[in-house]
């Protein structure tokens, strides 16, 4: 199968996350148990200060998997007023705490609050969504590190469809410290050829054209149409934008590329459900070296 995708086929194949991430999960389950049985019961603690109720519902979901696998969630909600310095301190309290394996500092934030200033308080041992600037530096060094969990699931998915990545040109559209600089910097460790587009990019379509390999995260709905691919491209689209009427939109127009590129993840069902099956994974690889 491998390089299946990579063709001049005229058919688009669904790039769904869903059974990857019930993959990951069962094996994160096996590993809790283990390490609850030795003692050690993995546990995550994520902080939210907001009252936004799109992020309430995301933080639900990750407790309801969390507490599937056997993990522990604490979800710390220091209201929507909080000020850095309480956030702060309470990052680095449970930084400091040996039965907490896993943080993960939620946004958005209150106004004059900074997540990268914040993350510098989570250890970066426990820093499972790969925030820490300590995180980010030694993965551009090509030093072991937790990488942003969205990140992640983006070169997770490729894998998981046997997409090849060597030599291959990409483009990454978004150059974000949660997706796009991670997933441009995963990408090249896998030796892509990578491009980096953002919001000063002129014609952003003559560069995405020639990708065969595009990855989007932006956070606007419709971006990327069939102006901006090319026949056989892979897409990984990790927008997830509200609509009116209470679904979610990804930054590609399905309807548009469908049939011209070979594979595209939908939204919702694509990169979300493994970006999340993976703060898990990282939180029970935590725990684990924990033991060491």
């Amino acid at each position: 199968m491998t390089g299946q995708l990579v063709s001049d086929e005229p058919t688009t194949a669904v790039l769904s996350g869903v059974a990857l991430a019930k993959e990951i999960r069962a094996g994160v389950t096996t590993t809790a148990a283990a390490l609850a049985e030795a003692g050690i019961p993995p546990r995550l603690a994520v902080v939210v200060a907001t009252d936004d109720e799109s992020t309430a519902w995301y933080v639900r979901s990750i407790a309801n998997a969390a507490a599937k696998t056997g993990i522990r969630c604490d979800v710390v909600d220091l209201g929507a007023d909080a000020k850095p310095d309480r956030i702060r301190t309470e990052l680095a309290a449970l930084s400091a705490d040996p039965t907490v394996h896993g943080i993960m500092l939620q946004t958005p934030l209150p106004g004059g609050a900074s997540v990268e200033d914040l993350a510098a308080s989570i250890a970066p041992d426990k820093d499972v969504d790969g925030a820490n600037p300590v995180s980010l530096g030694r993965l551009s060094a090509g030093l072991p590190a937790f990488v942003p969990a969205t990140a992640a699931a983006v070169l997770e998915l490729l894998d998981h469809y046997e997409v090849p990545l060597a030599g291959r040109r990409a483009v990454v559209v978004g150059r974000s410290n949660v997706v796009g600089k991670p997933a441009a910097q995963l990408l090249l460790r896998r030796d892509a050829t990578v491009t980096v587009c953002h919001r000063y990019t002129r014609d952003l379509a003559a560069h995405t054209r020639p990708a065969e390999i595009l990855v989007v995260a932006v956070g606007r709905a419709g971006l990327i149409g069939a102006e901006h691919v090319s026949p056989g491209a892979v897409v990984i689209d990790v927008g997830t934008n509200p609509t009116a009427d209470g679904g979610l939109v990804g930054d590609v127009d399905a309807a548009a590329v469908t049939g011209s590129v070979a594979g595209l993840t939908p939204v919702p069902g694509g990169v979300g459900p493994v970006t999340t099956a993976l703060l898990l994974r990282h939180t029970v690889e935590s725990a684990s070296r924990s033991t060491a």
